[in-house]
């Protein structure tokens, strides 16, 4: 059933903004508009923004009322600590004795290079006494004078006892300057860390503010009165208000959005997502259902600021060849883009008429041996897309497809200098190209230790067809392209769900302390906007580190659309089965909810342990949970926590290494509740009490249980 609501992703590129509207029930995508980006505009971005929204609506045949959700994401911060163009940061530095010294080595922030020859703009002042009024006033005075159009205080233990940053911001209030103390960016301890992770994001806060404050009025105007929200570097999104506060989140979120995409269109549950563009390909890592993320550095410095895992190679769908003494000797990193030059596989036959290889340097500096051919319509670049499409690689209505013939001709004059056919041709300058992306693949698969048999590869990017195919040819994996690759972006962006991350560092946490970080988790992503009902909460304790970590997420409505496809039981066996690799025969049905279905298979090996291999398959027919050896058991909420204790007990294991509870998952309803990020079994068992405190006492719950090696 289709109605008349409507999601919309924006993605703010440097070049295009691209949007897309996709229908709110059945998550269709209904339209796609590309504008240029309005840097130069006197609204700035916020203009293309609302141009792309005009047309989307336009061509959609909806109106603003119809919009049900709005999202869009953007490279500005990113672009700003790229180039330089930040502001200068006023920091307030508060301490006696010991702690004064550790504080006023922060002025030393001030020499972290943004682009050559630019440094970060810091101006320092120091307190002793965060409650005299005059001494504060008197150091906000200092900064001011140089320059300083937005304040950090920051103090050493201002996580534990944030009073004193708190005072500094109270008494600078009336000098009307945008401010934000250390201890509301990041709560983890490391004074030198926390404080350049607040100072980054106050270089960006008075511009973010500015384009936050010129979209917002720009959407109302339009009519739109579902609330704006903003792309996290996570692959979730955040209220407006969140953004005018930490804006930092917003930094490195480009990526992001293409792999929330992947994610929420394409179903990943275990993968690896490639978004190929003309010059690179962003590699990132979706493992159990989820994106991988970890602390980002930033201006070469290691910060609290959480992103996802994506890292970058230097192949993409333009990328040239290059040769010497008649062999591929490499692909990249130049592009055709770069060198100026058109694809030669998107030229016709007549403009490719007695085409002649030769070799050129793109740019100063460069080898010469990149390889492009000259012919009756100009010089064209030799390009990886050229030999996908030559290979038959780029399907039928991708973004990358051209005449074959034109693709033949285009290899011709390389496959003439290989003394080979245009087909080993095309392999040969393929083999070269994903030779650095396998590298990346390998690695990350080792890293997050996915299972290479079952990690499927997704192309997204408008490059998709020259990477991702011929990768997955040459590893064996399962690979495949996104539907509407070219926008998997602004899709991501629009289908997106609110996130929230809280971190604390709690020696010898307990289950109150733990459930109260989950709360306030919780609570974070419902302020947002997202509806409490269908708010789902990791939790993970690193009992090396003693850091609670909660991430809460959550959809601005509840999710419950009729898809127009639901898998039946064959179709659900069968992807059980190939994910397990084994034969539908050999595997069985160990339990179900109307969400879920549990498929579980037996692999007995020769003088070692009998594995039970487990998969968790949802309605539409894809796996959403991998187990490599897991116990399933069926009870109800009422029977739950005396099961979820005797199997927890039983699973626990004890050693030098201290407690180590299973890795544990719940089946409640439509979700899957993940607490294999607990090891102590008195906390893990509070947290299954917490899922389940507001269900129905006869309701379902399948126990998932891990035992750790």
């Amino acid at each position: 059933m289709t109605t008349h609501r409507i999601r919309v992703g924006i993605d703010v590129g440097g070049t295009f903004t691209d949007a897309v509207a996709v229908d709110a029930t059945t998550l269709e995508l209904l339209g796609q508009v590309k504008v240029p980006t309005s840097h130069h505009h006197e609204d700035g971005v916020a203009h293309g923004i609302v141009e792309a929204l005009d047309r989307l609506l336009e061509q959609t045949g909806r109106a603003a009322e119809d919009v049900a959700f709005l999202a869009h994401g953007t490279t500005q911060a990113t672009n700003a600590l790229l180039e330089g163009d930040v502001a200068t940061v006023g920091l307030i530095g508060i301490g006696t004795g010991p702690g004064a010294v550790l504080t006023r080595r922060l002025a030393s922030l001030g020499r972290l290079e943004l682009a050559p020859g630019k440094r970060l703009p810091l101006a320092y002042a120091h307190v002793a006494d965060p409650g005299d009024a005059d001494e504060v006033g008197g150091a906000v005075d200092a900064v001011t004078r140089e320059g300083a159009q937005v304040l950090v205080a920051s103090e050493p233990f201002g996580v534990d006892r944030p009073e004193g940053e708190q005072a500094v911001l109270e008494t600078a209030r009336p000098h009307g300057l945008p401010m934000t103390a250390a201890h509301e960016i990041t709560s983890l301890y490391g004074l030198a860390k926390r404080t350049r992770t607040a100072v980054v994001n106050a270089a960006v806060l008075p511009r973010m503010l500015a384009t936050a404050d010129l979209v917002d009025s720009s959407i109302t105007k339009a009519g739109v009165s579902a609330p704006l929200m903003v792309m996290r570097c996570d692959g979730g999104v955040m209220s407006l208000d969140e953004m005018r506060r930490r804006p930092l989140l917003t930094v490195l979120s480009g990526p992001a959005a293409g792999v929330a995409g992947a994610l929420m269109q394409e179903r990943i549950s275990e993968g690896l997502f490639l978004e190929t563009g003309g010059t690179s390909t962003d590699i990132s890592v979706v493992r159990r259902g989820k994106v991988a993320v970890r602390h980002a550095t930033i201006l070469g410095k290691a910060s609290y600021l959480s992103a996802l895992d994506v890292r970058t190679v230097g192949v993409g769908g333009g990328s040239m060849v290059r040769i010497d003494g008649g062999k591929v000797v490499g692909v990249g990193p130049r592009s055709a883009h770069i060198a100026g030059l058109p694809y030669a596989c998107f030229a016709t036959l007549d403009e490719l008429r007695d085409a002649r290889l030769t070799t050129v340097r793109p740019m100063t500096g460069d080898p010469d041996d990149y390889a492009v051919i000259d012919a009756a319509g100009g010089r064209y670049a030799i390009t990886m897309t050229c030999a996908a499409n030559a290979l038959g690689r780029v399907p039928e209505g991708d973004f990358a497809r051209c005449d074959q013939d034109a693709a033949h001709a285009a290899l011709a004059p390389l496959a003439a200098a290989l003394s080979t056919d245009v087909a080993l041709a095309a392999t040969r300058l393929l083999d070269a190209g994903i030779e650095q992306v396998r590298a990346v693949t390998d690695a990350m698969i080792r890293d997050y230790r996915l299972e290479k048999d079952t990690a499927v590869l997704v192309g997204g990017g408008g490059g998709a067809a020259s990477v991702t195919p011929h990768l997955a040819s040459v590893t064996g994996q399962e690979g495949r392209i996104a539907r509407h690759s070219e926008v998997i972006s602004p899709i991501g962006v629009a289908l997106a769900l609110v996130r929230e991350q809280v971190e604390r560092i709690i020696p010898g946490a307990g289950q109150e302390q733990i459930l109260a970080v989950r709360a306030e988790a919780e609570a974070a992503v419902v302020a947002q906007g997202a509806a409490a009902d269908g708010v789902e909460v990791e939790v993970t304790v690193d009992p090396q580190t003693s850091t609670v970590r909660a991430v809460a997420t959550g959809a601005t409505e509840l999710r419950t659309q009729d898809r127009a496809h639901r898998a039946d039981d064959g179709e659900r066996l069968r992807a059980a089965a190939a994910s397990l690799k084994a034969d539908p025969s050999n595997v069985s049905i160990l339990a179900g909810t109307p969400a879920h279905t549990v498929y579980g298979t037996e692999i007995r090996r020769r003088f070692r342990t009998t594995r039970h291999p487990v998969r968790v398959v949802d309605a539409d027919g894809v796996v959403r949970l991998h187990a490599p050896d897991a116990l399933v058991e069926t009870t109800t909420v009422a029977g739950a926590p005396e099961t979820l204790a005797r199997l927890v007990g039983e699973a626990t294991s004890y050693g030098d290494g201290g407690v180590r509870a299973p890795a544990l998952r719940l089946l409640i309803g439509s979700r899957i509740a993940d607490l294999s990020g607990v090891l102590d079994p008195q906390p893990l068992l509070a947290l299954a009490r917490s899922e389940l405190g507001t269900r129905a006492a006869d309701e379902p719950v399948i126990a998932v249980v891990e035992v750790r090696t």
